[in-house]
This record gives structure tokens, C-alpha cells and sequence, in this order.
């Protein structure tokens, strides 16, 4: 790494604090314009480590009707008892929401389901208006001033481009920034005075915003116990109906439902596992299993439920074990078992999805 570049990554993770800082966060928006660029950083290549990133505003949009997906949901309150709607800003409720809820009530129940809606058109037309009324040319407005160090302000364009290496550096700082985007997100939410009795005291509001769906976990079991032969996909010993759904890439690193990331596993191995990274063993595994061999029946099973994008998820994972190797990560064998990740050359120039297909090894 170039010293000029290690610098770089030293003023990216100030730049992040003082924008958190030193930034006018009226509403929840810029959060979630942060969390989208991060999150699209690690989901797309990079032709070299030091390359600008093109992202367009469509992407982004859809980002944020991901992202505000399950904020659309009443909350229920332990409280009150009651169930209302949170608010994301300290005036009315947000547009986006606003929409999303009206979906939502007329028995939309998955973001795939909503895209292929009629109602697909409106939402995403608010969501575009959000962003471009708002958190696009305010986030890099710091104590009043404007500072673009991660994309210029050129207002009119489909796209914005990331400056050479801001990329790189959401993707090496991932972690950090989501986590930072997440928390300052929830106590923006706990700040507005309309949410304070609802949330109460004690709450379960992290786990509301950004928690799992096991409802929809639920609907990957039966698939992978089967394309697994009941056999649990790191121990290869019988699940016997002692099944859990893990996170291939954790959920604690990457915090999306990829459909390709799932794999079946035993209660006390995905326990063990944790939010740790798997051998390159199981890596390999999963990549043969999920990426190659089962991808299609994966993607027809699931669809439903999840976002599937094999590029997409073969991404994530090579995002996650460049950083593992960059750290010196260890890296989760087996029960109490690790491996260190070996250091390897980053392949910024290889394309996704090309990866030639092995025949399968079962009808």
C-alpha cells in the first residue's frame, strides 16, 4: 500500500467522523444515503484499488426503498401497548415511508412482490424525489459548509461518480461505516420527540430497524436441508431436525438478505460460527454449492423471499475475505478451530459472473 494512499484512508475515516459530527441531520435520510453508498461499494467491482465508482441515482433510490422497507412497519410498542408508524424526520412523516406503508397495507409483503406491483412506479418516484430534493447535495454539507470528498456536486446527471479510491475505502471500512450510518440512525429516530413514547425506556428498536426476518429464514430451510441431503453444510453430519439458516457472509458484516448466501447448518455449528468468516474450505464449498451447481434452483425457490444475484453475492464475498486477508483475520473451521487468512493479491480487474460452470454433481 502507497503511503499516499494509507493517508487517504486516514482523512476517509476523519471525513466519516466530522460528517457525523459536523453535519445537519434534520431527518434520517443521509444515513441511509451513507449505508447505500458503502453497501454499493462492496456489491460492484472495482477495475483497479484506486478506480472512481460510477453509481447511478436509480441504484441509489431503489437502496433507499431497501433500506426503509421494514421501518414501514408499525412499531409496537412494549410501552404502550399501541402500534404506530415511527417518524424519520421531526416534521411530518417521510414520503418514502408514507408509501411504503401505504403497500404494505394493501398486501405487498416482499420487496420483490413490490416491484413487480403497480404501485412499484409511485415508490420509486418518491423515493427519487427524496433523494435528489435532499440527502444527495446535503450530506457533504459539514458546519455549514460544503466539502465533497467523496463525489462532486454535479446537479442534472443520471449518475455520481466516486472520487479514486472512496470506493476502496467503503470497502476496507465497510464495517465501521455501517455501524457508525446504523447507530446514528437510531438515535436520530429515538431524538424526535413523536417517537419518544412509543419507543419507551427499554426497547427492541436496533432489532425493529435492522434486524433479521425469520419469517422469511424460515422459507430457505426446507430448500438448502433438501439441495443439502439433510447433511449440515460444514460438519457434513445428519441435520436430523436440528436445522438453522446462517449467513454464509454473516449478517453482523454484510447486513442484506442475498438469497445465495444462505446455507444450512447445525444449531451448534452456526452458534460456534458466530459472526465469524469461514475457511476457505467452506468458502469453496459454498461457491460450488450455491454459485454453480444450485444457483438456479436457489434463485426459482427464493426469489420470493430474497434478492438473488449470484455476481452480486460472489461480490460481497470476495469484498469480505479481501478485508479478512488485509486484517489477518481468523477465520472459523470448525467448533473452537481457526485458520489464518493468508494474505493474497486483491483481483480488482476480473470480471463478475464469468466464472465457468462445473457440471453438476447431482441430478
Amino acid at each position: 500500500m502507497t503511503l499516499i494512499h494509507h493517508q487517504q484512508q486516514l482523512d476517509f475515516i476523519a471525513y466519516i467522523q466530522r460528517l457525523l459530527v459536523e453535519g445537519d441531520f434534520s431527518a434520517t435520510y443521509k444515513f441511509a444515503l451513507l449505508h447505500a453508498l458503502a453497501d454499493v461499494c462492496v456489491e460492484q467491482p472495482l477495475v483497479y484499488e484506486n478506480s472512481e465508482l460510477n453509481v447511478s441515482l436509480d441504484l441509489l433510490a431503489e437502496k433507499l426503498i431497501v433500506l426503509y422497507w421494514h421501518h414501514a412497519a408499525p412499531f409496537s410498542s412494549e410501552h404502550t401497548g399501541e402500534m404506530a408508524l415511527l417518524k424519520q424526520n421531526s416534521g411530518g412523516q417521510s414520503k418514502v415511508i408514507s408509501v411504503l406503508y401505504e403497500c404494505q397495507q394493501n398486501n405487498i409483503r416482499s420487496l420483490r412482490a413490490l416491484k413487480q406491483s403497480a404501485y412499484w412506479p409511485s415508490v420509486f418516484k418518491a423515493a427519487m424525489k427524496t433523494l435528489t430534493d435532499g440527502p444527495l447535495w446535503r450530506l457533504q454539507i459539514l458546519a455549514k459548509q460544503e466539502e465533497c470528498f467523496l463525489y462532486p456536486h454535479i446537479k442534472g446527471q443520471s449518475n455520481i461518480t466516486l472520487k479514486p479510491g472512496i470506493a476502496s475505502c467503503f470497502r476496507r471500512f465497510y464495517d465501521l461505516v455501517v455501524y457508525l450510518a446504523k447507530n446514528s440512525w437510531l438515535q436520530k429516530i429515538q431524538n424526535i420527540k413523536h417517537n419518544q413514547s412509543l419507543i419507551g425506556p427499554q426497547s427492541q428498536l436496533h432489532d425493529f430497524l435492522f434486524g433479521l426476518d425469520r419469517n422469511a429464514l424460515g422459507k430457505a430451510k426446507p430448500v438448502l436441508e433438501e439441495l443439502q441431503r439433510g447433511l449440515c453444510f460444514y460438519c457434513q453430519k445428519p441435520l436430523n431436525g436440528n436445522t438453522e439458516v446462517d449467513h454464509f457472509i454473516p449478517f453482523a458484516r454484510y447486513a442484506n438478505d442475498l438469497g445465495h448466501n444462505f446455507v444450512a447448518a447445525h444449531r451448534v455449528c452456526n452458534n460456534n460460527k458466530r459472526d465469524f468468516l469461514a475457511a476457505q474450505k467452506h468458502r469453496e464449498h459454498w461457491e460450488d454449492q450455491n454459485l454453480v451447481q444450485f444457483k438456479a434452483t436457489i434463485e426459482s425457490e427464493l426469489s420470493a423471499y430474497f434478492h438473488c444475484d449470484v455476481d452480486k453475492s460472489r461480490a460481497v464475498s470476495n469484498w469480505a475475505y479481501q478485508v479478512a486477508n488485509s486484517n489477518g483475520a481468523k477465520l472459523w473451521l470448525a467448533k473452537d478451530s481457526f485458520e489464518l487468512a493468508t494474505s493474497q493479491p486483491l483481483q480488482y480487474s476480473q470480471p463478475l459472473g464469468l466464472v465457468a460452470e462445473k457440471p453438476a454433481k447431482y441430478e
